[in-house]
């Protein structure tokens, strides 16, 4: 048997050392924890871009020349609209901005009078109504008649912020993480908002309306005398196609 010198043993050990401090390596390498996977990392743009309700500014702008009082044909629809949608949705009184000091002061006032008979006819009392006089900064502007009141509507925003930069780069989480990027979601989230007619649908269901009496009458007479239910339509064969060629 061959004896193992001192030196011989020292390279053993240091040999072993070495390869237990590879093994520790290799084996730091293995995932051994729960998989991650992308869908499970916490980043809805809905929680980022939230939908919220807001009590905003409802406008009409009538613009009115120095030299004429009444209102055009498209004026008067949009002033007949706003008080229709005023009875409707409003949360407060109408204010009215009307120019003094100015150029078209004089037609601003007599427009601003057609503007108020528009208002009472189509349902808007009179205490519905406040004037607020305002001079511009620019006296030479053509100052325009402003109407405008309050309303719950829903908002989201604002976007187009970027926090971070959207470029490949492994110092960036977002790209690392393979995340959505912060303004993502936001433009969508927007326009969603926008298009609400009633934002209480975001928070609550509506009420159900009472039923059609008549055609629910009508369908219980048919079931009663054993006839089929279904409603016939005449027009359904009108959508088809030819048989010419056949």
């Amino acid at each position: 048997m061959t004896d193992i010198t001192p030196i011989d043993r020292h390279r053993t050990l240091r040999l072993l050392g070495a390869l237990a401090g590879l093994s520790v390596a290799l084996g730091a390498c293995t995932n051994t924890g729960t998989e991650v996977v992308t869908a499970s990392v916490p980043d809805d743009y809905r929680l980022r871009h939230p939908i919220t309700i807001h009590e905003a500014d409802q406008s009409v702008v009538i613009f009115v020349g120095h030299a004429r009082g009444g209102l055009s044909a498209s004026q008067r629809a949009d002033v007949i609209g706003l008080a229709q949608t005023w009875r409707r949705e409003a949360t407060g009184a109408i204010v009215a901005d009307v120019p003094v000091g100015t150029p078209n002061a004089a037609a601003a006032a007599d427009a601003f009078r057609e503007i108020q008979s528009l208002l009472t006819a189509a349902g808007v009392p009179p205490r519905g109504v406040t004037v607020h006089r305002y001079r511009p900064d620019d006296p030479r502007q053509l100052a325009a008649i402003r109407l405008n009141y309050p309303k719950i509507s829903a908002v989201a925003g604002p976007c187009g912020l970027w926090p971070e930069d959207v470029g490949p780069s492994i110092a960036d989480p977002s790209y690392s993480e393979n995340k959505q990027y912060y303004n993502f979601g936001c433009a969508n989230q927007r326009n969603l908002a926008a298009m609400i007619d009633n934002p209480a649908d975001l928070v609550q269901p509506r009420s159900e309306t009472p039923a059609y009496t008549a055609r629910r009458t009508e369908g219980f007479e048919k079931y009663r005398k054993g006839n089929a239910t279904t409603t016939a339509y005449p027009e359904a064969d009108k959508a088809e196609l030819s048989d010419a060629g056949k």
